[in-house]
């Protein structure tokens, strides 16, 4: 499904299935289902390559077919599925005497008879709509439009307007804010220290700049550039962008080269190859300096690339891209900063006065802040902004802030600010267009949760399956194109450094609300939300308000019945419920709102097409109701409160996360793939492990048990596992199991090969068991691990794992592992996490031995540090030891510390560590002075301060009990 084509690709196969003999359709109506599915069959290729094309260079004619076409395939849709549900049911009647179900089979088959009728009506309304539509489309003759090249139009609007982004390449270098540290950076990157004379024995030096439409790339590598240039025979810096000819651009590189004997370049009838070939001709003994400004897919930069020559004389190459595949086939990649906060009130200010103004010593710095906040540090934001305030009192500061956004159009920098960006989101594929507009749903600044996301594109049938591929995994390629190509900004989890949700920008998502309303795709309830479509079309409602107020009313449900998406943040909600009267909805999401007392949810049970249904509360929460298992096309049920029996006949069921038990009957849901419960597993825990058995799609599980579990839990929980091989993601915490592992193994004890997150701290393991090796779990990224006793052979086994990148790892051993060089690049090569509760060592034994060992030391043996000088200069010594590094966490048992090894605080050896950025742990400091454990912290922070990162520190103090 797209923006453009709407639900006409899923309507062929519903189609197909009314054919079936169990829907019994009379044969006249039969014949017009066949017919309608020809009709169908010759439109959506059509619509399919109007699709393919941006939708700012679509002919208006074809766009308001197109619109037509859309709306039609949307209400065929919600006929047939209409039609499907009442003649599949939707009530279930397990429960029910012998009398009642008889009553209820009697009552179904005359509501099935009438339902046969009305579809045959529909059917006929259906197929006179598309015809008209067939000939809107011959009448207007679109497929003759639609063949005339693009280029034609390009060519003439490139006549009449400018690309906004030139300005930047002519900026003059005073004009510049915040430039300076990132050129430098830019400039270190590119390795210009060397001086000219040594220049011949140099590699050629790729960069790519990479970041967001706005952030200023071109700026940044046009500054480097007019800085550089002078110290190279020749240099070009050509800006292609997404429309570009190769032709051109090659031509454009030749003359920028040398324009004195390339003056001509551009008349000349040469083709790409020949191109190429006369590039490398010129450059083959030349020292150049070349920035392709503007590159947005890898094949074009691998066309450039061939002309590029390799010659060792430190020639320099810059690229700047939005797109993360593309920096990173195109050399080292340089991630390009957001303004600093000082720098971006600078700009602002900068461009809100005339050059010969102070700044106003008297702004508003409330609404500053909340401006620069909206910014984040975007130069193109900021300057739209103060674009917008630009000739206004600053008294009225906070009404234009609330009242107007990036989209605003009778403004130029905001007009400008909008086409810039309009070029990445036409440079999707359809299927990402219509991802990424779904984000308008969110309000600015919303933390939105990657899995959640996903589950919800599912439901709203935006992702298509493909043979052999979940539609999860789909899911999950789209949300990290939209983060390499800059359109979302991925947000990290603060403690392991795994991307768990996103963020949208401001300016990003005022261009998809304009987009949405644009294109009657959502409409949006809210405050600071201009505008809402005509009730009657609307398919998708979201509302934003953030006040206690009533969000619904009859005249709202009542006049919006096509809606099929309904999403409130931050609501109340009141107890007359209309919104379960959305008869259509395929989507409720109800996040942190809350409901008034007495609020009754029984409706639920009569939302039928419902996929998607999450109900998170703020406070005290309804009671689920048992209506719940009527929705049997329900894919993803995420609620709080407790679970009703009824949940177990929804067969449909890929995703169930609660906060509380599950009721018996678990193993019934044999779709699940993803089955979360935060609050304990079940009132029969051991039922809840058999059960696990019968679940062989899921791929992620995560449990809690309050009272542990023995042996025979165990030994099921085992069995279980060995028959869920689908398994990517396995978290069980609270309560600890202490499990004996040679019991586990002869229990037939494996890990699933897929298995890339295991969080098995409440799990307390005797011995390492042999199945966690890098043989058995190639792609495992998170672990976390109890294991009773360990050795060295145990941790340099872990440190194999090849894609290990956050380690979680508590022992009551004392471990040292030894011997550890540089050339063997395997210890913990991908770890960027490392958290221990022992306390640990890095240690070279003598200047003369490269090899370094690794001390955890657990404050009650016999201690393995040997005292040892500290390396004075603390420079970061080249190993083998977790090159990558980046955060870790450790305790310091100072008790037993102080009486053993008093200079242990300034021999952490983190000189060893060159990617650490912070380090953090727990200071357990029974019986020992607060004084001593200041002077602890503060060694810890001179250890800190010589290393060359600088990292944070971050240690509490702890008192044992």
């Amino acid at each position: 499904m797209s923006v453009v084509t709407g639900a006409l690709g899923s309507l062929g196969p519903k189609l197909l299935q009314l054919l079936h003999g169990e829907y019994k359709l009379h044969k006249g109506v039969r014949k017009q289902v066949e017919s309608l599915s020809r009709e169908l069959d010759s439109i959506y290729p059509f619509l399919h390559k109007v699709s393919d094309v941006p939708w700012d260079r679509l002919d208006d004619q074809v766009k308001v077919w197109a619109r037509e076409v859309r709306e039609a395939s949307y209400d065929m849709e919600d006929v047939l599925d209409t039609f499907l549900v009442r003649v599949d049911g939707g009530k279930n009647n397990s429960d029910s005497s012998s009398l009642k179900l008889a009553m209820t089979k009697l009552g179904e088959l005359f509501s099935k008879a009438k339902a046969r009728r009305d579809i045959a009506a529909k059917i006929k309304d259906i197929t006179k709509r598309l015809e008209e539509v067939a000939n809107n489309r011959q009448k207007y003759k679109l497929d003759e439009i639609m063949c005339k090249p693009l280029a034609a139009t390009s060519t003439i609007a490139a006549t009449s307007t400018i690309d906004p982004r030139l300005k930047a390449m002519y900026k003059e270098v005073t004009q510049l804010i915040g430039v300076d540290k990132s050129s430098d950076e830019l400039m270190s990157m590119l390795n210009t220290s060397q001086q000219d004379h040594d220049a011949s024995d140099k590699k050629m030096k790729m960069v790519s700049v990479v970041g967001v439409g706005g952030l200023g790339k071109t700026t940044l590598a046009r500054a480097v550039y007019d800085k550089l240039k002078s110290q190279y025979d020749c240099g070009a810096f050509v800006s292609i962008g997404r429309d570009h000819d190769l032709v051109k651009v090659f031509k454009d590189i030749l003359f920028h080269l040398d324009s004195e004997n390339h003056k001509d370049i551009h008349n000349t009838e040469r083709g790409v190859e020949l191109l190429i070939h006369q590039l490398r001709e010129f450059l083959k003994k030349k020292r150049y300096f070349i920035v392709i400004d503007d590159v947005w897919e890898v094949r074009t930069w691998e066309a450039i690339e061939l002309a590029l020559v390799e010659n060792n004389h430190g020639s320099k190459v810059i690229t700047t891209t939005r797109n993360v595949d593309v920096a990173k086939a195109s050399g080292e990649v340089y991630k390009q900063k957001q303004l600093s906060y000082d720098d971006s009130m600078k700009l602002f200010y900068t461009r809100l006065s005339r050059p010969d103004q102070k700044f106003p010593d008297n702004h508003p710095d409330d609404i500053s802040e909340k401006i620069l906040k909206k910014c984040a540090g975007i130069p193109l934001a900021i300057i739209t902004m103060a674009s917008l305030l630009a000739g206004k009192p600053e008294c009225e500061w906070s009404m234009v802030y609330n009242s107007i956004g990036f989209h605003t159009t009778d403004n130029r920098e905001a007009e400008d600010t909008m086409t810039i960006l309009s070029f990445s989101y036409y440079d999707l594929p359809p299927h990402l267009r219509t991802c990424l507009l779904y984000l308008s749903t969110y309000p600015e600044d919303y933390r939105i949760q990657k899995d959640s996301l996903i589950w919800k594109w599912i439901a709203e049938g935006f992702i298509d399956g493909k043979q052999g591929t979940r539609l999860f995994e789909l899911g999950e390629r789209y949300f990290n194109d939209l983060i390499n190509r800059s359109l979302i900004q991925p947000v990290e989890n603060g403690w392991n450094g795994r991307v768990e949700s996103c963020r949208v920008h401001d300016m990003v998502l005022d261009l998809m609300r304009k987009l949405s309303f644009d294109e009657n795709f959502i409409a949006i309830l809210g405050d600071n939300v201009e505008g809402t479509p005509a009730p009657s079309s609307v398919r998708r409602l979201a509302n934003q308000n953030r006040i206690a107020k009533h969000i619904n009313s009859d005249t709202m449900v009542t006049g919006m019945p096509k809606v099929r998406s309904y999403t409130a943040f931050k609501c109340f909600i009141d107890s007359q419920d209309q919104f379960l009267r959305f008869k259509l909805l395929r989507v409720l999401d109800i996040v942190h709102c809350s409901f008034e007392k007495g609020c009754h949810l029984e409706h639920l049970g009569d939302l039928l097409h419902l996929r998607y249904l999450r109900i998170r509360f703020n406070g005290s929460s309804p009671e689920l109701p048992i209506q719940l298992g009527n929705l049997k096309l329900l894919q993803t049920l995420d609620v709080e409160g407790t679970l009703p029996a009824s949940i177990v006949h929804l067969t449909e069921l890929v995703r169930l996360c609660a906060d509380k038990k599950v009721p018996d009957g678990i193993g019934k849901l044999v779709s699940l793939e993803e089955l979360r419960i935060i609050k304990g597993c079940s009132d029969k825990a051991l039922k809840f492990l058999k059960e696990l058995d019968s679940l062989r799609e899921l791929r992620v599980l995560e449990f809690a048990t309050y009272d542990g579990a023995d042996q025979s839990m165990q030994r099921d929980f085992v069995k279980s596992l060995s028959n869920m091989q689908k398994l990517q993601h396995i978290d069980v915490y609270d309560s600890p199991w202490l499990a004996d592992t040679a019991m586990w193994e002869a229990a037939g004890f494996v890990l699933p090969r897929p298995l890339h997150y295991l969080g098995w701290h409440a799990i307390r393991f005797s011995k390492l068991p042999s199945c966690i090796n890098p043989s058995a779990l190639p792609i495992l990224a998170h672990l976390q691990l109890f294991v009773i006793t360990m050795d060295e052979q145990d941790l340099k086994l872990l440190a194999r794992l090849p894609a290990l990148y956050y380690l979680d790892l508590t022992t009551e051993s004392t471990v040292t592992a030894s011997n550890i060089n540089a050339g063997d690049r395997s210890f913990f090569q991908k770890l960027t996490h490392f958290v221990t509760n022992a306390m640990v060592q890095f240690e070279q034994a003598n200047e003369g031995d490269t090899s370094i060992s690794l001390h955890m030391w657990n404050g009650e043996d016999a201690m393995p540090f040997a005292s040892r000088k500290g390396n004075k200069s603390r420079k970061v010594v080249p190993s083998g030891v977790m090159p990558n590094l980046q955060v870790l966490y450790f305790n310091v048992h100072l008790r037993a510390l102080k009486d053993n090894y008093s200079d242990y605080y300034g021999n952490i050896g983190l000189e060893y560590l060159p990617s650490l950025r912070e380090l953090k742990g727990r200071i357990d400091h029974e019986d020992v002075p607060v004084a001593e454990s200041n002077a602890v912290l503060v060694a810890l922070r001179d250890a800190c301060n010589v290393h060359p990162n600088h990292p944070t520190l971050q240690f509490c103090l702890h008192l044992l009990r």
